[in-house]
């Protein structure tokens, strides 16, 4: 079987994402990398993703985390939605305004009611910023009609 949202996700590479999240959308992030289960994601650290103390802030890290295992999960096609159990955060380090961070999420397991991701945050240097899992929940909500 085709995957039609993988093939979609691999057309808008190095483009915005413009999806069904406000949220998501606000985050201005790039899909730079797009597999069945495995989604990468680059975002721009803008002023008013940041803390106080000028570095981005935690929220927003897990918001860009939280959006790349919701479009990993979607890369599967299954036939119902997911919605997030939890997220498990590690913050290791941190990014300033105008700077790059690229966030990967990859499906560990997809079993029958629960996918497992693991997904992290790294700079451009390659060092992680942060790192986490999350677990996603099969809904009674069907994808597509």
């Amino acid at each position: 079987m085709e995957n039609h949202i993988v093939q979609y996700l691999q057309s808008t590479l190095n483009k915005p994402v413009e999806g069904p999240s406000p949220a998501g959308n606000w985050l201005k992030g790039i899909v730079t990398d797009a597999s069945e289960g495995d989604i990468t994601v680059d975002y721009i650290v803008r002023p008013e993703m940041c803390n106080p103390v000028g570095t981005v802030h935690g929220g927003m890290l897990a918001l860009m985390i939280d959006e790349v295992i919701g479009i990993a999960t979607f890369s599967l096609q299954t036939e119902f939605l997911y919605t997030t159990v939890n997220l498990s955060l590690d913050y290791l380090s941190n990014s300033r305004t105008g700077e790059t961070v690229t966030t990967r999420a990859t499906v560990i397991r997809k079993g029958k009611n629960i996918i497992n991701i693991a997904a992290k945050i790294t700079d451009k240097s390659g060092k992680i910023l942060v790192k986490a899992s999350s677990n996603m929940a099969k809904t009674t909500n069907k994808l597509f009609n």
